[in-house]
């Protein structure tokens, strides 16, 4: 599966240092998982809650903004359960969520509401 290739990839080179110049591997690498949000996005959930629980806060900017805010615009109901229960659990995790914008099914009334009600116990 491709997915898990890109991940692996990825994962070799977590969790790494920012580049003092040029693009940051990293966050390449974070870009490449993204492609697969619509399509696969139970692996790049498990990527998200490993990796958006770590102290390094320019990783958690990376997993916030490229991955976890994209696959909440996809697949909100079925996710937003467990980023709410690792929020909860993980200041880390929760430190990661703030740095999250809202886009797709994360703008719906219902949803939003939910969402803001989490974000604003962290911000």
């Amino acid at each position: 599966m491709e997915v898990d290739r890109v991940i692996a990839d990825a994962e070799r080179l977590l969790p790494g240092k920012p580049v003092d110049e040029g693009e940051d591997p990293r966050w390449q690498a974070i870009i490449a998982i993204a492609e697969f949000i619509e399509t696969d996005p139970e692996p790049v959930w498990s990527f998200i809650a490993r990796w958006g629980i770590h102290e390094r806060e320019d990783l958690q900017a990376a997993i916030a903004t490229v991955l976890l805010e994209h696959l909440l615009e996809y697949h909100f109901d079925e996710f937003f359960p467990r980023v709410e229960q690792l929020v909860l659990a993980n200041k880390q995790f929760a430190n990661t969520f703030s740095r999250c914008w809202k886009f797709g099914e994360a703008q719906r009334p219902e949803n939003s509401e939910r969402f803001d009600s989490l974000k604003s116990r962290y911000s």
